[in-house]
């Protein structure tokens, strides 16, 4: 990793703080066992892209049931906003420049040797699944920390994918999202009548386009990527439009408020990159593309609802916390981007988050504080009753939705960071920045051009139309969350 670039911000000499660890909280009284517990992370899925969060036409019952029943936060930012980075940041609890999966390269040796949160869970008692997408690494070896291992090589295919399963490597005829759910349902079965808790890690290749990837973990860009819905959903929402924003009507009009992002256009809209990179370089920003994706998600709400049926017919849906979220965000034409999903800009840094855990998270409970993806790990360590290892940086947010955990220690801010050593995508090769997201702001430092920092009041400007940075206000502000960005960026690199 390019140590420059880390410490571009704050320098070598700055002085290491701890995060905040919350240990675990013993449940009063007896207890038959503790909760089994369920991670479903979907690919690439907008913070808004579900029924209860306000897409206008996407029904999802059983993903609108987690909220109604449980808990939706609103403010849950990624780490990292990249497919690998943020899977690291999610498994280990650690920040991007301490786990070192900083891009999506293939990660093959690194990703056997994270401390990962199964691991702790596993000396726990429990026993532990990843079924679905890792993307840190490409063999077909189990990692460290399951008992059970089904995946795929990098990004996966959507029919009649070759499927990793316990080591084997194999093509099992079929829609991905169907065939991971059947193997998550097997798991979950095969353990429901055992005297261990169970973690499951369902990572769906929805809603990820499909793509055929070389044997360098390269693109075929001439394939291109595509949105492929299960045959039985294919054309459910045919003539939908999905209502774009002020900020993507602006960037139609070439009134956009970041030179960062007149820079990456304008490189990525270059004769070169059109000829090279033409079929993806919209992805995702069409109608059609938009309602395929929302098709492709009616398997993600069916695959929920046939895990909600399992858990009702084995009387155990009462004691298993279920957790529903994504790696990364994605543009739908927001800003003019489409395939940049690593931008710090809303759509592609905020995440879904819901919970659903009766024993101790209310119905309909609404969390607006912020959180950060790495205190998954420690959140769901916290519910597990199992030891928080010290190498853990986030914070456990259980407080926020149970009185057990005592009182919460709230976040005023966020970090948000990007490494783009060695990406696929020349336009965005210098899009590494630092960011902080506080409940009103967002400054974004670019650590090589520090000149076009940005700064949004996201109370008057949520569609971060207006840069304010180089305002009377705004450098004032920049000064206070420069200062307060660094302290984020030394805590995350603290040893």
């Amino acid at each position: 990793m390019n140590r420059r670039k880390m410490l571009s911000l704050v320098g070598a000499s700055g002085a290491a703080l701890a995060a905040s660890h919350s240990t675990p909280v013993k449940a009063e009284g007896p207890t038959a066992r503790p909760p089994n517990i369920i991670l479903i992370l979907v690919d690439d899925l907008r913070w808004d892209e579900f029924g209860a969060a306000g897409h206008p036409y996407l029904k999802t019952p059983n993903i609108d049931r987690l909220a109604r029943e449980g808990a939706r936060f609103s403010s849950l930012f990624h780490a990292t906003p990249l497919c690998s980075p943020n899977r690291a940041c999610i498994l280990t609890g650690q920040y991007t420049a301490r786990h070192g999966v900083y891009n999506n390269a293939s990660r093959d040796d690194l990703s056997h040797l994270l401390k990962t949160f199964p691991q702790a869970l596993q000396r726990a008692g429990y026993k532990t699944a990843q079924v679905g997408k890792w993307h840190m690494g490409n063999d077909a070896t189990p990692r460290p920390g399951f008992d059970y291992w089904v995946s795929f090589p990098g990004q996966g295919r959507i029919i009649d994918p070759n499927i990793y399963e316990n080591g084997r490597l194999g093509v099992v005829k079929g829609y991905v999202t169907e065939i991971l759910t059947d193997r998550a349902l097997n798991f979950i079965r095969d353990q429901t009548e055992g005297s261990h808790p169970y973690f499951l890690h369902l990572a769906h290749k929805a809603v990820h386009p499909d793509a055929i990837q070389r044997n360098d973990g390269s693109v075929d860009t001439e394939y291109g990527n595509r949105y492929i819905p299960a045959e039985k959903y294919k054309g459910v929402y045919k003539d939908k439009i999905f209502p774009r924003s002020q900020i993507a009507k602006s960037a139609v009009e070439g009134k956009l408020g970041s030179v960062m992002v007149d820079r990456f256009l304008e490189r990525k809209n270059s004769p070169e990159n059109i000829k090279e990179f033409g079929p993806i370089l919209d992805s995702g920003t069409s109608e059609q593309s938009i309602r395929d994706r929302a098709e492709m998600i009616l398997s993600v709400d069916e695959s929920l609802g046939n895990i909600l049926s399992a858990l009702e017919a084995s009387k155990t849906l009462e004691n298993t916390i279920i957790i529903f979220t994504s790696d990364n965000g994605y543009f739908f034409g927001e800003h003019g981007l489409s395939v940049e999903r690593r931008l710090p800009y809303e759509e592609s840094i905020k995440a879904p988050l819901l919970i659903r855990y009766p024993a101790e998270v209310k119905p309909g409970t609404a969390v607006d504080s912020l959180v950060s993806t790495v205190d998954i790990a420690p959140t769901i360590l916290q519910f597990g009753n199992a030891k928080i290892g010290s190498h853990v940086q986030g914070r456990s947010f259980a407080p926020l939705v149970s009185k057990r955990y005592g009182s919460p220690a709230k976040r005023s801010s966020v970090l948000i960071e990007n490494f783009s050593d060695d990406l696929p995508f020349p336009w965005v090769l210098d899009a590494d920045y630092k960011a902080i997201r506080t409940e009103k702001y967002k400054y974004i430092h670019w650590n090589m051009y520090p000149e076009y920092d940005e700064l949004y009041d996201l109370k008057t400007d949520p569609h971060e139309k207006e840069n304010i940075a180089n305002t009377a206000l705004g450098r004032d502000l920049s000064e206070k969350l420069r200062t307060d960005l660094a302290q984020l960026v030394r805590d995350s690199i603290s040893l």
